[in-house]
């Protein structure tokens, strides 16, 4: 019994070591993790701040346009002013002075159109406008997307259209170039972050990068992917030319969530690989010891055969001399037991005949032996469930006897030889049932396996292998079950053999 609560004793401690070494990892893997988790949020941060500052820049330059654009139309005003000046003009310095005015126009596109959008003259037109005497159809297409400027004089009135200039346009260019690749950057630029950028309403998606299972098609997707995205991280508000106030959401780096799972990942493979080294070892360690236990029970049978055989031929020897007649048949009846039990050990590690009998005549066999070898203390009683039923089962009579024996004997000397055993036999669906009771000083709950094992004994000069025999022959042997069904300290224990009624 010592050694296995040393064996317990060291299974808490290597497992003590095996959790502290766990949380040792754990927490250190967490102290990287936390600080590359910082070292990314400072590197998010920068690159949100730095879409700030490209957002600024580019509303400036939206500002800057809409500046431009009406100056543009304060120079068509003036010169629409300039051309009703020209035509009312009383001197010659002042035609000059206006038409010095009109000439200086060289970028903004412009058509003077009458009342009756006849187009009278124009300035810095697109060759595909040159020719045209109405203003209509393509040519009032192009220069109606700002509201013309009215000339009037002496009761007539006519108008200026125009369009914006070659320079404000290639600006306009640069701008929307300088938008899309600014999209594009948010997104390529996210240092491996997934990022979402939406519209004001959160829910058109304008750009996305960094998502493997993402369906920006799926309303559904795009509304958990943000509300996911919005829980890990604040969005950060830009405002777009073209696009108004947009959105972006983004969260922690795939690269960041693996390491984040890593050491779950890490703990489980070794615990699986662990486990399956440990089973391994115990098969072999179960093969060594079933090997140990047929060698030695081969060899315990060998060993007994000759000194058997000897005594067989002096039981004749006493016979020849007349030796009284009782004395001989008790000792021919030892030499029996004797001879019987050296073939239960030559049985061990070989294939045991099962033969269906009754488990009653064999359980009443093994006790009607105790009874002249043991206490006179101790009483028996066997049971059949219902009463005198023939129950019948597939073993090996003198294997199971055996067992009997066993188990009876730890029972007496639970009980210090004074008590009583109770054998029920009774039968459910396909089994047997052997319920073995005793009066003893019982077995703690915490025990009810160990007693099974080699070695385990609470007697001074035992050695343990009663039940852990008698386990193998009904398990292995006979494919049933035995186990300790119920004990109480100083009332007693139950133990259960069941038996298959058939092979």
């Amino acid at each position: 019994m010592e050694i296995y609560r040393r064996k317990q004793h060291w299974k808490l401690i290597l497992l003590g070591l095996a959790a502290a070494i766990v949380a040792a990892s754990l927490w250190y893997t967490d102290i990287i993790v936390k600080k590359i988790s910082l070292e990314e949020r400072q590197k998010v941060s920068l690159w949100a701040d730095a879409i700030q500052k490209r957002a600024n820049l580019a509303k400036y330059m939206e500002d800057f346009f809409e500046k431009l654009k009406d100056e543009e139309r304060k120079r068509v005003e003036l010169w629409a002013e300039a051309t009703r000046r020209i035509l009312v003009a009383k001197t010659e310095e002042e035609l000059t002075f206006y038409v010095n005015i009109i000439e200086s126009n060289t970028n903004i596109p412009i058509l003077h159109v009458d009342d009756e959008d006849n187009i009278i003259t124009g300035r810095n037109l697109d060759e595909r406008f040159e020719g045209f005497e109405v203003f209509e159809g393509e040519i009032k297409e192009a220069f109606s997307r700002y509201p013309p400027i009215a000339i009037k004089y002496n009761g007539v009135a006519e108008y200026l259209y125009y369009q914006d200039s070659r320079l404000f346009m290639e600006l306009r260019y640069v701008l929307e170039d300088l938008i899309e690749s600014f999209i594009e950057e948010i997104v390529i630029s996210s240092a491996n972050v997934p990022v979402i950028v939406t519209d004001s309403t959160k829910t058109k998606i304008i750009a996305h990068g960094n998502i493997n299972t993402f369906q920006p098609e799926d309303p559904r997707s795009v509304e958990q992917t943000i509300a996911s995205m919005r829980d890990k991280n604040p969005p950060i508000s830009i405002d777009l030319p073209t696009h108004g106030t947009c959105h972006v959401y983004y969260t922690n780096s795939f690269v960041l969530t693996q390491l984040k799972y890593y050491p779950i990942a890490q703990f489980v493979i070794i615990g699986m690989f662990l486990l399956v080294a440990y089973v391994l070892f115990s098969m072999a360690r179960n093969a060594e010891q079933n090997q140990v236990w047929v060698g030695m029970s081969k060899e315990t049978a060998h060993q007994l055969g000759t000194p058997l055989s000897s005594m067989i031929a002096w039981i004749e020897m006493l016979k020849l001399k007349g030796t009284d007649k009782e004395t001989v048949n008790e000792i021919q009846k030892d030499i029996k037991r004797l001879v019987n039990i050296t073939e239960r050990f030559s049985k061990i590690g070989s294939p045991a005949l099962l033969t269906r009998s009754n488990i009653a005549d064999n359980i009443n066999e093994a006790v009607e032996y105790l009874k002249k070898r043991l206490s006179k203390n101790t009483r028996f009683i066997v049971n059949t469930v219902p009463k005198n039923a023939n129950i019948e089962a597939q073993v090996n009579p003198n294997l199971f006897e055996w067992v009997i024996e066993n188990i009876c004997k730890n029972a007496v000397d639970a009980m210090g030889g004074n008590g009583t055993i109770t054998i029920d036999i009774s039968e459910q669906k396909n089994y047997v049932v052997v319920d073995i009771t005793d009066s003893g000083k019982g077995i703690s709950k915490y025990r009810f396996n160990e007693v099974f094992k080699p070695g385990f004994t609470s007697k001074k000069h035992g050695w343990g292998l009663g039940l852990s025999l008698s386990k193998r022959i009904i398990e292995n042997y006979h494919k049933g079950r035995l186990f300790v069904k119920r004990s109480q300290l100083n009332k007693g224990t139950t133990f259960r053999i069941m038996l298959k009624k058939d092979a």
